[in-house]
């Protein structure tokens, strides 16, 4: 999606002496939203807004060892041994010429080639090169700037992380800050750069520090201005995809658990000293009701009790959760965090870890799997309505939630009608969700009108997930998977053989959860076996055996309520 970004001036901190002013520049191609009060506590801030930096940076994709020089090596034996063709073709060429009399023709389409191939080869090179040096010209850390929402009782700074795994949302409740004046609701984007992150560095107790949204752009609508910039980027599907799907499970009823600010400390410190070799990589959630909450670090069983917090909820299977370094993210937060809730949708699902720091709240959300692709990601779209609300219902949802900013699950019931079904108002929700429109605040427990872009999404830019992940939805839904099989693998994991919708299937499921091998009679596996994603048929087998995924009804608002403990 391409998006235009307009804003005057700088954001960062400006004035000297005993005041600072830190100011943040709007996007003008959006609503005008304005606020300006002193920050009471700006060491606090400082650090929670440094934390959501670091969830905007954090990129734990997998990254080759550097062979630069090696590289170079290889690149100047390369232009040796091409000298030496070079000349020996030459005199070639020259005693051939001698003999010959005529000149040999010209080979254009093998020398277009090789042009082309250099031509790209050198493109991805200074693609990687600007991505590594220079984050002003190729946006790695930010394909699209910070959101930060104005409210009436908080201010909401959004971002999403560079690998497309991990959103961050730190909530800041308006007594953070004093007397406030020009205040106008609403989202905005804001300009962002290291320069401002170095900046939140330098604030103090000792010397006031008031926070601008500043809207003195908004009347000033030339592009003459010096201090006026426009940046036209690129947002990419997968960003902004990863980013909806995130937020659209924010909604689905989860299970909470409270963590002591101890257990966490203990958590990220096993993880910081340690890193396993070998799969499973899990953080294993074994939950009793009444009971304080144990988390098993796998492949070591190291296990971690949160001795100060008990879990209330139905006792059920241990739930695991993958991609578990990322939480590393929240070291920076112990000394000000009073305790962490975890809300768990199931195993191999997203999780969400609040980090509650009196009147402010960060809020990690973290994608199945680091790795935010369609394979793994099927599981949470299972959990998604099965009923589609229609547009009619859809529009109210918004106009209620537009006119009244926040709202609560049953207060937005009753302005919608009783009769009603709870599973079709959430489908609505999921919605706007999906749209990029509202966002569901799990502090809070309300859905707040949040639009991450200037624009709402039509039903086509709304993505429905993969064609081969949605048509094993169908088969799970229609209950055409039958496990036959399931053995336990000499090396780990299990080797799984279904019948799925009348076709033999076999696969071999690691202890992680990822399909390592498989076997299908469909043209999709025939084409590309599992290089390009597994089919439809044993995607359905890894859900129905791994997630325990078997398809959702009309009343899947209230079993997920019940399973959360609601």
């Amino acid at each position: 999606m391409k998006l235009n970004l307009k804003y005057y001036g700088r954001s960062g901190l400006v004035g000297t002496g005993g005041k600072r002013i830190l100011q943040m520049s709007p996007n003008l191609d959006r609503d005008e939203v304005s606020f300006d009060a002193p920050l009471k506590q700006p060491l606090r801030f400082r650090e929670a807004i440094s934390a959501l930096h670091d969830i905007v940076i954090n990129d734990l994709t997998f990254k080759p060892r550097d062979k630069t020089q090696y590289e170079e090596w290889k690149k100047n034996q390369s232009i040796r041994e091409r000298l030496i063709r070079r000349d020996a073709r030459q005199r070639k060429r020259e005693e051939m010429e001698k003999i010959r009399g005529t000149k040999p023709p010209a080979d254009l389409a093998k020398n277009f080639r090789f042009a082309l191939k250099r031509y790209w080869k050198s493109r991805r090179a200074l693609n990687e090169y600007l991505r590594k040096n220079n984050p002003t010209l190729w946006r790695k850390f930010m394909p699209y700037d910070p959101v930060i929402t104005v409210a009436d009782d908080v201010l909401m700074f959004e971002c999403f992380s560079a690998d497309e795994s991990s959103y961050g949302c730190l909530s800041v409740d308006r007594d953070c800050f004093g007397s406030s004046s020009g205040v106008k609701r609403g989202t905005t984007n804001v300009d962002y750069s290291w320069d401002l992150y170095d900046n939140f560095q330098t604030l103090r107790t000792y010397r006031e520090t008031r926070f601008n949204i500043n809207p003195q752009g908004f009347t000033v609508r030339t592009t003459d201005v010096e201090d006026y910039h426009e940046e036209k980027i690129d947002i990419p599907d997968g960003w902004l995809n990863g980013f909806m799907q995130l937020q659209s499970a924010m909604g689905i009823p989860m299970r909470k658990v409270s963590l002591s600010v101890e257990s966490v400390y203990s958590l990220l410190a096993f993880l910081k000293r340690n890193k396993a070799k070998t799969s499973p990589r899990a953080i294993r959630f074994e939950l009793a009701d009444g009971k304080p909450p144990r988390m098993v670090l796998e492949p070591w069983e190291k296990e971690i009790v949160s001795t100060s917090t008990k879990y209330r909820g139905l006792n059920d299977e241990p739930i695991r959760i993958w991609g578990r370094r990322r939480l590393l993210t929240l070291a920076r937060l112990l000394p000000l965090a009073e305790r962490f809730d975890v809300y768990l949708l199931g195993t191999g699902l997203p999780s969400f870890w609040v980090a509650k720091m009196g009147n402010m709240r960060l809020t990690l959300g973290l994608s199945g799997w680091t790795a935010n692709d369609w394979t793994k990601g099927s599981a949470v779209q299972m959990l998604l309505p099965q009923e589609e609300a229609n547009d009619a219902l859809i529009a109210k949802a918004a106009d209620n939630l537009h006119s009244r900013r926040s709202l609560d699950f049953d207060n937005l019931k009753g302005r919608i009608g009783r009769s009603t079904g709870s599973g079709q108002i959430a489908s609505a929700l999921n919605q706007l969700s999906l749209r990029g429109q509202v966002i569901y605040d799990l502090d809070a427990g309300v859905y707040r009108w949040r639009q991450v872009l200037p624009m709402a999404f039509s039903d086509k830019e709304v993505s429905t997930g993969h064609p081969e992940l949605l048509a094993a939805r169908s088969l799970l839904v229609g209950g055409k998977v039958k496990i036959k099989s399931r053995d336990e693998s000499p090396r780990g994991g299990s080797v799984v053989t279904a019948d799925v919708d009348g076709k033999p299937v076999e696969c071999k499921i690691d202890a992680d959860g990822m399909i390592k091998k498989g076997k299908c009679v469909c043209s999709w596996h025939y084409k590309s076996g599992i290089r390009n994603g597994p089919c439809r048929h044993i995607q359905a087998v890894r859900d129905i055996v791994f997630s325990g995924s078997s398809g959702l009804n009309s009343d899947w608002f209230e079993k997920r309520l019940t399973w959360a403990g609601g």
